[in-house]
């Protein structure tokens, strides 16, 4: 019978069996290798793993092949094989193995485990040192990238390790100060929300509950936001950002997105924190817009594509669902169907194939045009009048204060000329030809009454698609917020579509 194999991530790369431990090769890139394979634990291409690690250069084939050949002695035996490859890819198989990243982040997202004050002050234990240590510069800017983004989730989970432990009923009183002292280090916001609760409950209220902050989904996600950027092959530089952690989710751009701005917004703010709560949610600014270039010669559908691409690419997303709003599904669209197998589901809101240069009526296009004039001169002035144009559409329904924010945040995401181009190059979007060759489970929603993009476009988009499924809301606004009951319908909806299909 084997021994199994234990891989702690915390602190400096150990590896043993049966408590012994291996010793490991002396090539921080071949350690880096095994630490990127154990912590992801899912397949990534040759060629990713070479430019995470290897220089160009250096011969990366060969240099990956040796580190595999040298990983293969610590971490085989003849009855278990972790470290397995084809011709294309490369995989830790962590079946008959115990990683410490992997056992924490189970146990603490598991609601049927009950955990002991003595599991969680281990759990601290691990999580107080740094991750994979030593080898931040094991590889290029994308594995420094990846290793700070698995640092700071490590970050969260510690927080809440701290947290539980502050909070633990069985927890020793004369232990307790220290918890809490530490959880106030690291998350003054949600330790003092967790006092000013304790305050108000009544003495014969009971235990307090296992969570108690209560702040904005979407404000508090902000806090552990990471953002980078990447190169598209025309030499335009875009922005983007993960949060969270658990299987990814990218989002395609679409115009009036600011990384920096998102998160504490009345309009993205809990649909967003919502989904990195489950997820490593991964979103980035348009070209022209946000954190994005502004300064860029081709703002147009096939470079809106290419920067998606890009995306996905830098961060080695090999199959991930799709989410695309507004002019952001047609992208999805058009992405899918060049890469189906990376695109493992199509989650569509508020989109359209066909863009208003193909489908107005003359009197339409005549009055988008007048719009476009006045976007260029009057987008940058103090007076949101000309802004108003879209708030007004895109929300007929929200709030004076909501407004308010968006016509300031449209403001900061692009400059007057940017805004025009960005309303001429969706004019032209055409993805109607690509709506048979998608070939992943879809599910597309689209407020019934929707004052900028009309019901029948969304029906449109939906009965394109092989199977899709069609999801009218109850509401007015282009972009549903978070007051509204359709928001609700709208994010069952979706999770039960990720459910159904094990996405």
């Amino acid at each position: 019978m084997s021994q199994q194999l234990q891989i702690s991530l915390f602190g400096e790369l150990r590896v043993t069996r049966d408590g012994r431990p291996i010793p490991l090769p002396a090539s921080r890139k071949a350690r880096a290798l095994l630490g990127f394979l154990a912590a992801t634990g899912r397949p990534h291409r040759r060629e990713r793993l070479c430019e995470l690690l290897w220089d160009v250069p250096d011969d990366p084939k060969a240099a990956l092949r040796w580190s595999l050949t040298k990983l293969r002695k610590v971490v085989d035996t003849p009855e278990d094989i972790q470290i397995r490859a084809d011709r294309e890819r490369v995989w830790f198989d962590a079946n008959n193995a115990q990683i410490d990243l992997h056992d924490i982040t189970t146990r603490l997202k598991s609601d049927d485990v009950s955990l002991s004050v003595d599991e969680l002050e281990h759990m601290a234990d691990r999580l107080d040192m740094p991750l994979l240590d030593g080898l931040d510069e094991a590889g290029d800017e994308a594995f420094t990238g990846w290793l700070t983004s698995e640092r700071e989730d490590a970050s969260a989970l510690r927080v809440e390790v701290l947290q539980r432990l502050a909070t633990h009923p069985e927890m020793p009183a004369f232990k307790a100060g220290k918890w809490r002292r530490l959880w106030h280090e690291v998350d003054p916001e949600g330790a003092s929300a967790h006092e000013e609760d304790q305050g108000a409950t009544t003495k014969n209220a009971g235990p307090p509950p296992r969570t108690t902050r209560k702040s904005n989904p979407g404000r508090r996600a902000v806090q552990a936001q990471r953002i980078g950027f990447c190169d598209v092959p025309d030499g335009t530089k875009i922005a983007y950002a993960t949060i969270g952690s658990g299987p990814p989710m990218l989002k395609a751009a679409n115009w009036l997105n600011h990384l920096e701005f998102d998160w504490n917004s009345p309009i993205w703010g809990r649909t967003f924190g919502t989904i990195a709560r489950a997820r490593t949610f991964i979103r980035y600014d348009e070209r022209g817009s946000g954190l994005s270039d502004w300064d860029v010669d081709k703002l147009e559908f096939d470079a809106f594509v290419e920067d998606l691409e890009a995306v996905a690419d830098s961060l080695g997303l090999e199959r991930f669902p799709l989410l695309g709003i507004s002019q952001g599904c047609a992208v999805s669209i058009e992405y899918a169907a060049r890469h189906p197998e990376r695109v493992s589901g199509l989650i569509l809101f508020g989109g359209y194939a066909a863009g208003w240069r193909h489908l107005s009526s003359p009197e339409e296009q005549a009055r988008r045009e007048a719009v476009l004039t006045l976007t260029e001169v009057g987008w940058g002035t103090d007076n949101p009048a000309y802004r108003h144009i879209f708030s007004q559409t895109f929300m007929p329904d929200a709030s004076a204060e909501d407004l308010a924010w968006f016509d300031d945040f449209q403001h900061k995401t692009a400059s007057p000329r940017n805004a025009a181009r960005f309303q001429e190059a969706f004019g032209w979007i055409d993805v109607r030809h690509r709506l048979k060759d998608v070939r992943v489970p879809t599910i597309v929603l689209h407020s019934q009454y929707d004052q900028r993009i009309p019901l029948d476009m969304g029906r449109a988009l939906a009965s394109g698609i092989p199977g899709a499924r069609f999801v009218p809301l109850q509401s007015r606004n282009h972009i549903i917020v978070d007051k509204e009951p359709a928001w609700h319908v709208g994010i069952r909806a979706v999770a039960d579509f990720l459910r159904e299909h094990e996405i």
